[in-house]
């Protein structure tokens, strides 16, 4: 049995029941397009076994078409407000499936993996806020183990930054450090007018599936640092680039050399594997800062 999804008309009278108006500080845009919410489900390929995870919840247009295709949701959301209503607005509209749903009122970006358990999360699945979309899938994919796979809806550009390869000219850090949790991939564009208000750009959906890192013998930390301080001026060539971090540009030429890596390259043209080897190269002392 599917969920009574919520349209237009149904996101005005609830935002309006409670009082709630989207706010800017936190990059709500509130999808009201029933088609959306169920080709983001689909998209993400979950399985009834599957716990979700849904940042952001809102007004819970996503949350209720993921109720029945999920064994269980964990939905963190950081406006009281919202967070309180939701649990009642998935008793009216998915009545059947309401018991699946545990609301968290709670920053994503500090939210623990303690936080979330009994039952783990497995899948993340959510519309995200445009202003920490990033770092939030960054730091859950960290913090949650757990995670396989996921679907987010992000800003375009985002989108494009975190599925890009090496040699794009949007391929930087967010690309990179993905790389390093997951494969990912573009899986298609939301057009603005199915969210409430409209925002000035499109949405893209970034499906990603959890891979092993691709050193495990080399610390995550480390590899970013390189990461970092590769695209921090990107015109520059590594060996200018990496210099501060491996405590002098010879000491970043030696790093790059004995990982394979032509000094002269520049960040955008490395995979995440070969920052992974020039991070497992460096000489004895370099910041290892995040």
């Amino acid at each position: 049995m599917a969920a009574d999804l919520l349209g237009p008309a149904e996101i005005r009278e609830l935002a309006a029941r409670l009082g709630v108006a989207p706010t800017k500080k936190l990059g709500q845009n509130f999808v009201h397009d029933p088609n959306t919410v169920r080709r983001i489900v689909t998209a993400a390929g979950l399985t009834p076994e599957d716990v979700a995870l849904e940042v952001g919840p809102g007004l819970g247009s996503l949350t209720l078409a993921l109720l029945p295709a999920a064994a269980h949701v964990h939905a963190v959301e950081i406006d009281a407000a919202l967070a309180a209503a939701l649990p009642e607005t998935a008793g009216r509209h998915a009545a059947t499936y309401a018991d699946r749903l545990r609301v968290h009122h709670a920053d994503a970006l500090r939210v623990r993996a303690a936080d979330l358990a009994d039952p783990a999360p497995t899948a993340l699945v959510a519309n995200l806020p445009y202003n920490v979309a990033v770092p939030v899938v960054l730091y859950l994919l960290a913090e949650l183990p757990t995670l396989r796979h996921g679907l987010v809806m992000v800003q375009k550009e985002v989108a494009d930054r975190l599925t890009a390869g090496p040699g794009s000219k949007v391929y930087g850090i967010p690309s990179v450090k993905l790389a390093w949790y997951a494969r990912a991939r573009p899986a298609g564009r939301v057009p603005p007018n199915v969210f409430w208000p409209v925002p000035n750009v499109d949405s893209g959906l970034v499906a990603f599936t959890r891979r092993e890192p691709p050193r495990p013998d080399v610390p995550r930390e480390r590899v970013f640092a390189v990461v970092d301080a590769a695209f921090a001026q990107r015109r520059k060539t590594l060996r200018a680039a990496l210099a501060g971090w491996a405590g002098g540009a010879d000491r970043a030429a030696a790093a790059l050399t004995a990982a394979g890596v032509d000094p002269g390259a520049r960040g955008e043209s490395l995979t995440v594997e070969q920052f992974a080897a020039v991070a497992a190269s460096a000489p004895t002392g370099p910041s290892d800062a995040q």
